[in-house]
């Protein structure tokens, strides 16, 4: 199969951000499978062989399917990349996905994933090489499914270490850790230097994947 057409990324405009905007599941979901879900394709496949560089092992693609879904429209979509082909939940993984107010690039690990424990204590016993690791201005969240999170120039060692326990010691703990992008942001009208960003980010956010799967 010819790649090359697929494997070319546009940028997000403001059409794909009002996709999350359409009321009920079936006609957000047809828009959604029409606008943004070819772009999150394309960048997967863009971007899967830096990762798979970056990391020294196969990455594969996984862009979200919301298959699950009965009556409940979608409020974020994504792409994300993990080393296994059959799925992603359960691994420390990165992604690039988009809320109706802005676009993520982010470092995961999710409730599924058993090695958040392993990472929670990496991150507890090494929190000042984490704090050099992480840019001031990168943010952590510790729900995926929450638009929200917090920068690290405003989180205290306390809250970062609180962060770290509930890794070990609550079932659905998650951590994640990375860019947001106003849906405004001139950035993401521009592919080539979206995939630049997502890229130098991803590589920033290495040593964190590095710990989790150590």
């Amino acid at each position: 199969m010819n790649s090359t057409k697929e494997a070319t990324f546009s940028g997000f405009t403001a059409e794909d951000f009002e996709v999350f905007a359409i009321d009920g599941l079936e006609p957000r979901m047809e828009a959604l499978i029409a606008r943004v879900r070819p772009k999150l394709t394309a960048l997967g496949e863009l971007i899967q062989p830096h990762l798979a560089t970056l990391c020294g092992e196969e990455m594969y693609v996984h862009v979200a399917k919301h298959a699950r879904r009965t009556v409940n429209p979608p409020k974020d979509t994504w792409v994300a990349w993990a080393a296994n082909k059959r799925g992603y939940k359960a691994l420390p993984h990165f992604e690039v996905g988009m809320f109706g107010t802005h676009v993520f690039v982010v470092f995961a690990i999710i409730y599924e994933s058993p090695r958040k424990v392993d990472f929670g204590r990496a991150m507890a016993a090494k929190l000042n090489e984490v704090k050099q690791i992480v840019p001031a201005h990168y943010y952590w969240s510790p729900d995926h499914m929450s638009p929200q999170g917090t920068p690290q120039a405003e989180l205290s060692d306390e809250q970062l270490l609180e962060m770290a326990n509930r890794l070990q010691n609550v079932k659905k703990s998650e951590i994640i850790c990375g860019l947001r992008f106003d849906k405004n942001d001139p950035l993401l009208r521009d592919g080539d230097a979206f995939v630049r960003q997502v890229e130098d980010t991803f590589q920033q956010l290495l040593p964190l994947y590095r710990m989790a799967t150590v």
